[in-house]
């Protein structure tokens, strides 16, 4: 008796279980098919609007400038780093990352009132008429920037170089629009510059991150250490208006600097998550560094700022960084255009999202303006030693020791740089500081 009521239990569970499963089946189906006709309307939908646009409009329209528009739209409205590229678009959008192209030298994202300007490229047209990161675009000549998708905008200020174009801007803290007129050009960026602050500190600076920035960052460190002596006592890493570029390029860079620790990993909702580590080799020889950031310095930048704090190789100063913690996959398509799709977020080494948020600095300096009247300019300072017949110390010659004279001076250029930055100033004055606390060490 027992042995046949647990086999009817058995049985009617079993059967339950069937039960259960085929209804779970066959929702499934009806999922997948709700999910289908859904597809279906939306893409009927999609036909008859393109069909009467093509019979009513008021000009005749192509098939191709039609569908292009729709992808472009599509993209642009999941956030402001995805977009649609067509084969021209594409092709100059290979050439930027070389490190040349024509335009105005800007790098742009979306906003509610018109177009922002991210970071104005070092030596552009728009750098050297002062637009400045942060700045709206609110007209490209006659055009409102609102009513335009970036990938119009890219396209309005694109053109021959020689020929002009006017934005007319606003800005924070300016009660008026400001207009400038630009000549485009062809714009040749040097990814890294450098120069010496004062004997034995290096400066680097790099304006984005290309094809060759590693390569180029490396050279010009082993020059600058060879003018040194062979050493520096410390280096300044100017990332300030950097607009990104290249993700390997980025990580390159971030393990020259590192013997150990992570630099960035990604996480995306397809599962396809990257870590990246650095190798041994710190080409500075583990010397102070100093990084500089402001609300210019995105994406790429973001992720070199991120590993130097997180694995305490570098101080930064300066100002909150821009907030582009996403990334962006290529994909061409068959017919040569492509889209870049928001694919993933990065993550610093200690597991910080910097999406919106940014990178806030262990010291914070904003730009000052140095009002000077020439009363007390350099070398105006009046010593003890520039009084006629001063008295000579007392240490006498012979006991005297010569202090350890340190190579590399700055160029000209760089000393009225420093005379004007007083961000780059407080950088230095970090940096001096630090390698005299590390010499009492020892």
């Amino acid at each position: 008796m027992k042995k046949s009521w647990f086999f009817r239990i058995a049985v009617v569970s079993g059967v339950t279980i069937m039960l259960g499963a085929a209804v779970m089946a066959w929702n499934m189906v009806d999922e997948k098919q709700a999910v289908a006709a859904t597809d279906y309307q939306q893409l009927q939908k999609f036909s008859q609007v393109m069909e009467m646009v093509r019979r009513s409009y008021v000009e005749p329209v192509t098939d191709e400038k039609l569908i292009d528009g729709a992808l472009a739209g599509m993209l642009t409205s999941l956030d402001p780093h995805s977009t649609y590229m067509t084969k021209e678009q594409y092709g100059e959008m290979q050439v930027d990352t070389k490190g040349e192209f024509g335009g105005l030298g800007i790098e742009i994202s979306s906003a509610d009132s018109g177009i922002r300007v991210v970071s104005p490229i070092e030596d552009t047209p728009a750098y050297r008429a002062g637009i400045k990161a942060g700045d709206i675009i609110i007209k490209i000549n006659d055009q409102l920037a609102k009513e335009m998708t970036l990938t119009d905008a890219v396209k309005l200020m694109r053109g021959k170089p020689g020929t002009s174009i006017t934005l007319t801007i606003f800005r924070a803290g300016v009660d008026k629009p400001m207009q400038f007129k630009l000549v485009r050009a062809i714009v040749k960026t040097k990814s890294v510059k450098s120069d010496f602050l004062a004997p034995g500190y290096a400066y680097l600076r790099i304006t984005q991150f290309q094809e060759r920035t590693t390569k180029l960052l490396r050279k010009q460190i082993m020059d600058l250490k060879k003018q040194a002596g062979g050493s520096l006592y410390g280096a300044v890493l100017d990332l300030r208006n950097n607009p990104g570029g290249l993700l390997d390029e980025a990580v390159s860079v971030s393990d020259t600097f590192l013997n150990k620790g992570g630099i960035v990993s990604t996480k995306s909702r397809t599962g396809k998550n990257l870590s990246f580590k650095a190798d041994k080799g710190d080409l500075l020889d583990g010397v102070p560094i100093v990084v500089l950031i402001n609300n210019g310095t995105a994406s790429a930048a973001e992720i070199v700022s991120g590993a130097l704090q997180d694995d305490h190789r570098a101080i930064l100063m300066g100002t909150r960084s821009f907030g582009k913690g996403s990334v962006q996959s290529v994909v061409p398509l068959p017919d040569g255009s492509a889209i870049k799709l928001t694919t993933a977020l990065y993550y610093t080494p200690r597991g910080r999202s910097i999406q919106a948020t940014g990178i806030t600095p262990d010291i914070l300096a904003k730009p000052m303006r140095v009002a000077s009247n020439g009363q007390n300019g350099p070398n105006t300072a009046v010593f003890e030693r520039n009084l006629k017949g001063h008295l000579q110390n007392g240490n006498g010659a012979k006991n005297a020791k010569p202090a350890k004279k340190a190579h590399g001076h700055p160029s000209e250029m760089m000393q009225k740089r420093l005379g004007i930055d007083t961000v780059l100033q407080r950088g230095l004055d970090m940096l001096e500081g630090l390698h005299a606390l590390n010499a009492t060490k020892h």
